[in-house]
């Protein structure tokens, strides 16, 4: 049977950045430890065994600057061996706790199973640096590396233009620094797009971009393909839209595969369920029970009431659901065929913790996808961005819309409110960044660390994740204090480097606190004058 058609898998794969040396146990570091175990290495176990396999896949994954200074941090790195190192000790209790409870000890048994190899590969086989694992499919032409902001931030809400380069050139940067490249494409942050957006991505080299199914839909004109193949910008950079229909399907925990009842429940923990003697050492250190991650149940229904977790069970559904997804894009695509006169494109995105953390059977779904593609079926084909737009270089031009792909689809998430305090501060951070640029033209060496921890400063500052926090009411707290430390240090850079008394010790601990981005240059501040 001929190619019908295209499938674009694309997973963005980000978490602030969250780093704190000055405290032995930070409860948001854990956000990374847990994307580490649950998302990230059973994403590179996946991709190891199809390619050993010989598997045909492409796999589209954003990177953001964060997660990639993460990955590469070595105070995060070694942290990140005492957790898992924790999480076996643990591992090894349950089993032999549960050994008189058929009805959990299988569980118990693959959990210390998964710690054991996470363990092994993060520290023998990728020698602790899990951007090297990602490189690796990347290099093989498995896997496009995409690159997104700087920090994440939300372009749209920067008004300021010179402040919008500045995170895309420092992402451009990070991304070929840890990864040998430069990047080819980019997730906008939170798929933020107005007009201009494109044209600053455009003189990074950045090809392509991703929007939301609006962004292209009330494009000008209207796309005579809809969402079913990238348009052109008037620069010349590509615009993929999102397709509602497939990422519905995943996305969706009622209406979904992720609420399936034979899937394993996410928010029973035994942090939580277990007595607190025997659970004390493995959860906070100031003695709050947090999760572990190791879960017994299923998620059964919507009652109270939850029956142990099957993991053969589980898995047999991930591959029903990964044969339903695929037929589903087949008649998709074949009925779109008809109507375009050409192959189609679909395009779903996922922020890639929704597999593997959320959706704990969610890289097994990939990992039978792929095969399935593979083995049973030849009218679809995955591809790449790059790929696409190499076998198909004619493309309409069309100005996408503002938009983005969060609650309503334009800027609310992250303006409301409870967090539209933070603009006014992050507007004037980004006048004083741009005047410190182009006062300091020849600045000592002290006032160059001064003028490059303020420019890190103003980027943490910029991240989208706070105002998200925010909005949402989870970790307020922790998303205010980040942002005011970062507002604070920077008026204090701002001032001290413009009375020339910067304090060397000062300066030294919070560029010890704050180190992402090493090789960051204060120049991109300069403005187009």
């Amino acid at each position: 049977m001929a190619e019908n058609g295209y499938l674009m898998i694309v997973l963005h794969a980000h978490l602030p950045y969250v780093r704190h040396p000055e405290h032995d146990d930070f409860l948001e570091e854990d956000w990374f430890y847990e994307a580490i175990t649950e998302t990230y290495i059973p994403l590179i176990d996946m991709c190891e065994q199809l390619v050993n396999d010989g598997v045909y896949f492409r796999l589209t994954m954003s990177l953001t600057p964060p997660l990639l200074t993460m990955f590469t941090d070595q105070l995060l790195q070694e942290r990140y061996l005492s957790h898992i190192s924790k999480l076996i000790e643990l591992a090894e209790k349950e089993v032999e706790r549960t050994r008189w409870q058929p009805e959990f000890n299988d569980t118990a048994r693959m959990y210390l199973h998964r710690f054991r190899h996470a363990r092994w590969l993060f520290e023998e086989k990728y020698h602790r640096n899990l951007a090297a694992a990602f490189r690796k499919f990347q290099d093989l032409g498995y896997l496009e590396i995409i690159t997104c902001g700087a920090t994440h931030g939300y372009l749209p809400l920067m008004v300021n233009r010179i402040a919008q380069r500045a995170q895309i050139i420092v992402a451009a940067q990070t991304h070929e620094r840890c990864l040998g490249a430069r990047p080819r494409g980019i997730w906008l942050p939170e798929c933020g797009f107005e007009s201009g957006v494109d044209e600053l991505l455009r003189d990074q080299g950045i090809r392509f971009f991703y929007t939301d199914t609006h962004g292209i839909f009330h494009g000008t004109p209207r796309p005579k393909y809809g969402i079913y193949a990238p348009v052109y910008t008037r620069c010349g950079t590509a615009a993929f839209g999102r397709d509602v229909e497939s990422s519905k399907q995943v996305w969706s925990s009622k209406e979904g595969y992720p609420g399936d009842f034979a899937y394993r429940e996410f928010y029973r923990d035994i942090g939580f369920d277990l007595e607190y003697e025997y659970i004390r050492p493995y959860i906070h250190g100031d003695g709050f029970r947090i999760p572990t991650g190791i879960k017994y149940y299923r998620i059964t229904g919507d009652s109270d009431h939850k029956a142990p977790y099957d993991p053969g069970v589980a898995r047999d559904r991930a591959a029903s659901h990964a044969e339903n997804f695929m037929f589903n894009r087949q008649k998709q695509i074949e009925y779109l065929k008809g109507i375009m006169g050409k192959n189609p494109l679909i395009v779903s995105p996922y922020d890639a913790e929704l597999y593997g953390h959320w959706w704990y059977e969610g890289p097994e779904f990939l990992g039978f996808l792929f095969r399935k593609l593979h083995y049973d079926q030849d009218e679809i084909r995955t591809v790449t961005a790059t790929e696409y737009m190499t076998e198909n270089p004619k493309l309409q031009v069309v100005r996408p819309c503002a938009s983005s792909w969060g609650y309503k689809g334009y800027h609310e998430q992250w303006l409301d409110n409870s967090n539209d305090w933070i603009y006014r501060h992050l507007h004037k951070m980004a006048e004083h960044m741009i005047e410190l640029a182009d006062i300091f033209r020849e600045p000592t060496y002290l006032e160059r660390r001064g003028l490059n921890q303020a420019a890190r400063e103003l980027l943490l500052a910029q991240s989208s994740d706070w105002a998200f926090i925010m909005k949402t009411g989870t970790m307020v707290e922790y998303a205010i204090k980040r942002t005011r430390d970062h507002i604070g240090r920077f008026t204090r850079l701002y001032n001290d480097l413009k009375h020339h008394c910067l304090d060397l010790d000062w300066l030294s601990d919070i560029e010890y606190k704050d180190n992402i981005f090493p090789d960051i240059d204060y120049q991109i501040y300069k403005s187009y004058s």
